[in-house]
């Protein structure tokens, strides 16, 4: 019984804690992020109409580190909550993800899919995407490569998603005696919180895989 009841409470505190990261991000999304794009424009156009090939130099390199701040904010707020999401549909905000996390960390992730496309819930899709997420952040900060591979494999009743990266790989013991298995810990917990299942492999000097495994009853609801 406590359980049930401390798992009912924990996905209730993850509701409201995505529920504020969403707020933040369509704050950051409408105001800065509209801001700074507006500022980058009207830059632009100043500097075409500089005559001094110093100043318009100088005018260039402001605007190309406006919009590096600009793809910064994008990704923060991507990070904080997919606001295309609801409206596109989970592969959709997964390949706007890719794209921003390509220009920030320099690695290309290609998106690969097999089967029917199932349209899922936005509370089950927002736990994919953060999963994903999690997964392409630790092969940026560990793997030490240039590419990664999302498999989406559709069946009638289940999805399975691969994350794979051909990189240095680690020992899993050896990362959980290092406490370095806080965000797999996450993926986890947020598989089992739609009924999924989450596992992961790993070799030295051959890459990993993380896999979600989800059943998918008919109209694309979790179970």
């Amino acid at each position: 019984m406590e359980l049930r009841e401390d798992f009912h409470v924990t996905n209730y505190m993850n509701q409201v804690q995505e529920e504020e990261m969403k707020r933040i991000a369509n704050e950051l999304h409408e105001g800065p992020g509209q801001q700074l794009f507006s500022v980058a424009t009207g830059l632009e156009f100043l500097q075409s109409s500089i005559q001094e090939p110093g100043m318009r130099e100088y005018a260039k390199e402001l605007n190309q580190l406006l919009r590096r701040t600009i793809e910064e904010i994008r990704f923060i707020s991507a990070e904080l909550y997919p606001i295309t999401l609801g409206k596109l549909g989970l592969e959709a905000a997964l390949r706007s993800f890719f794209t921003l996390y390509t220009s920030t960390f320099g690695v290309v992730v290609h998106m690969n899919r097999s089967g029917e496309r199932i349209e899922l819930s936005e509370n089950l899709s927002l736990a994919i995407f953060r999963c994903c997420q999690e997964a392409l952040i630790n092969i940026a900060a560990y793997a030490e490569v240039d590419e990664a591979d999302v498999y989406f494999t559709w069946e009638k009743k289940s999805l399975k998603i691969d994350i794979r990266d051909k990189g240095k790989g680690f020992d899993k013991e050896a990362a959980i005696a290092n406490h370095r298995m806080k965000g797999v810990a996450a993926m986890e917990q947020r598989m089992k919180q739609v009924g999924g299942e989450f596992s992961i492999t790993s070799e030295l000097a051959q890459g990993t895989t993380v896999t979600l495994l989800l059943p998918i009853q008919e109209g694309g609801m979790e179970r």
